[in-house]
């Protein structure tokens, strides 16, 4: 049975293809759902014997149509800056949702699907099937029609819940007010520039990125810093609390209703992990790891801080970051104010694509043309040799009722000689003005190439026979690990001296500077370890007992300061505006096990010439290009030839700043 979707001409055109209004996208994913619908009926109609190619590839072709309906619609709500487009994209997401749902506990697709005999079948394709069948049990498709029916009502409640919790993050935008210009001294020129003073002199900032983190590292104003601090940890609050204690209650009820202990166990249950527990025990090695070195940091910056404040007793959270940079400035001789210079924006981008082309053989050219959901949005194609093989766009900077942290969003996942996968980056990086440069830090850096670790990774994995494995459907704590890998480029002298140059003058950055760079980032390691485990141990905890005995303000202050050195603030809600806590839930961990494995994939690769051909592409092709036709745990051993250790992280977490 060959695949029957729409033509391939209008599969592989931009997604944004006509500026779709809000009636028109409506209409194009309802077409998609449609199709789905329809597809469903022609594989439950089928008679006689089920094979791989009248079944399962039915079964496929309904993911083809689900999977674009929801990436768009998904990416519409948080980005579109129409609202009455968003709305639409909401309702969108909750009808595809509940579709996907009753898909998920359908029994007579279960069973037409377990009676494919796929023992002469090729290993993706047995792969795929077995994984598919051990997720409809999951889901609880063998569970009695009541209970199925329950399933559906709870699943459908908390997808809407979800969307409430991100909604009320995305649409709170403070505003903090400094009193004059006075207050934003210490902030780099650049960044004062560009708030210019009312009449009155008092100037607005807002907690977006670009103003909220160089307040917080930067001005000198303590009083600045505490209530850019308060307002930006009170994001969503007060709506949040309930809507938070709502999503958690829902999630217990399913977890239960499906046969787990809590929600914790049922969503780790397809993990590499394994189980709630083994996370609990995870989180408490990294920081036992790490709590040597998280009370040697601390120590440095209280011992600093006494130094020009006679009587300090301690630091505070809102202080943190600025003592930070002071230590890293009069300690080991290096300003983060002095590279910013040499990050603006455009070039960092050009630079990044360009060192990525290089290192994974691949090129970025820029569609001029394509159609985009906002003027400032920017639409490339990939290509690998004269192969078209993705297309991504780059949604870079921040504006009123958009996503207001950093991801990858999934447009269209790939299938070989079908369609390309589309993804698109949202951020929130300065510039996107013609009379603002964007000089970036150098943590926005690491970021970029973070989330093109992500969109590498959907685009190089999204060339699979089956949608079903295509692009990043590895096991999720495995999810984060080619963006972690990734990072590592982001620190090396060689790579910055591609593309970093002054915006001014166009110098190069020195090597020296970079040295020092890097020298000074092992400074705060262990707190920022500490401080990571301090939201894995509260996303777990969230969600490993009863609901009756979750108190989110007490519980986010308890694990506060068992984690962390800083006295908790009070008064400040940080949960409500904790946006991990829609789509990873309990498994925040996930970003320290994904490290974990990283470290051990970047030791594979020769620290003097990190741009090696042979190591990127011998990379690329086992753990990228595979995306999720294989277990993160073959992928592991495919790359490394046997399981990852703990060995590269420790030696990454015990470098000393003289190294």
């Amino acid at each position: 049975m060959k695949r029957d979707s729409m033509s391939n001409d209008r599969q592989n055109a931009p997604f944004w293809s006509g500026n779709p209004d809000a009636k028109v996208f409506a209409d194009l994913q309802q077409e998609k759902l449609a199709n789905a619908k329809n597809k469903l009926e022609r594989l439950l109609s089928l008679k006689g014997e089920r094979s791989v190619e009248n079944t399962l590839r039915l079964y496929d072709e309904i993911l083809v149509q689900l999977d674009s309906a929801s990436s768009q619609s998904s990416l519409m709500e948080q980005v579109h800056p129409d609202s009455s487009l968003r709305d639409v994209a909401e309702k969108l997401t909750q009808e595809i949702s509940a579709f996907a749902s009753d898909l998920g506990l359908n029994r007579d697709v279960f069973d037409a699907l377990s009676a494919i005999d796929v023992a002469g079948a090729d290993p993706v394709t047995q792969y795929y099937l077995t994984r598919t069948l051990r997720d409809f049990r999951l889901a609880g498709v063998d569970k009695d029609e009541q209970t199925r029916k329950k399933i559906k009502e709870l699943r459908d409640e908390l997808v809407v819940i979800g969307q409430e919790f991100s909604r009320n993050i995305r649409e709170d935008r403070r505003a903090v007010v400094a009193h004059g210009v006075d207050e934003l001294k210490g902030l780099p020129e650049d960044f004062i520039a560009r708030h210019k003073p009312r009449e009155d002199g008092t100037i607005t900032l807002t907690t977006d990125y670009p103003d909220a983190i160089p307040v917080f590292s930067y001005a000198k104003s303590d009083d600045l810093r505490k209530r850019m601090y308060m307002e930006f940890n009170n994001r969503a609050h007060p709506a949040n609390l309930a809507v938070l204690d709502r999503l958690i209650s829902k999630r217990h009820d399913l977890a239960t209703l499906l046969g787990h202990k809590n929600w914790a166990d049922y969503i780790t249950a397809d993990k590499m992990v394994g189980n709630g527990t083994n996370v609990s025990e995870f989180i408490e090695k990294i920081a036992d790891a790490s709590l040597m070195r998280g009370q040697q940091d601390y120590a440095m910056l209280l011992k600093r801080k006494k130094r020009d404040i006679s009587g300090a007793t301690s630091v505070e959270a809102w202080e943190a970051n600025f003592w930070s940079e002071i230590v890293r400035k009069l300690e080991f001789n290096f300003d983060a104010q002095s590279v910013r210079p040499y990050f603006p924006f455009k070039r960092v981008k050009e630079g990044v694509l360009e060192v990525l082309g290089e290192l994974f053989d691949l090129e970025f050219r820029k569609l001029e043309s394509a159609p985009v959901w906002h003027a400032s949005v920017e639409c490339y194609e990939v290509f690998k040799g004269e192969a078209l093989v993705g297309r991504f766009y780059l949604d870079m900077h921040p504006r009123e009722n958009k996503y207001n942290h950093a991801a990858e969003f999934a447009i269209r996942s790939g299938i070989r000689g079908v369609q390309i996968p589309e993804a698109a980056l949202v951020c929130n990086f300065p510039g996107g003005d013609e009379l603002d440069p964007g000089l970036l830090e150098h943590s926005d850096v690491v970021t970029l190439f973070h989330e093109f670790g992500h969109l590498l990774h959907h685009i190089l994995g999204g060339q699979q026979k089956w949608i079903g494995v295509s692009g990043i459907q590895t096991e999720w704590d495995f999810v984060e690990v080619p963006s972690q890998m990734l990072e590592e480029w982001a620190w090396d002298p060689a790579t910055l001296a591609t593309f970093a140059q002054h915006y001014q003058t166009d110098e190069p950055i020195p090597s020296e500077l970079v040295k020092r760079m890097r020298q000074a980032s092992e400074f705060g390691k262990g707190l920022q370890v500490r401080t990571q485990m301090s939201y894995a141990r509260l996303s777990l905890s969230l969600h490993n007992r009863r609901p009756q005995e979750v108190n989110t303000d007490a519980m986010t202050k308890s694990i506060y300061e068992q984690y962390r050195p800083f006295r908790y603030v009070d008064g400040t809600h940080f949960q409500c505006a904790f946006g991990h806590l829609t789509d990873y839930s309990a498994v925040y961990y996930t970003y320290m096990w994904s490290l974990v494995i990283a470290k051990d994939f970047f030791n594979q690769f020769d620290p003097n010439n990190l741009m090696a051909s042979d190591d990127a592409r011998r990379y690329r092709d086992l753990v990228l290009t595979p995306g999720g036709s294989k277990p993160a745990e073959q992928l592991v051993r495919d790359f490394l030839g046997r399981d990852f250790s703990f060995e590269a992280w420790k030696a990454w977490l015990e470098r000393d700043t003289a190294e």
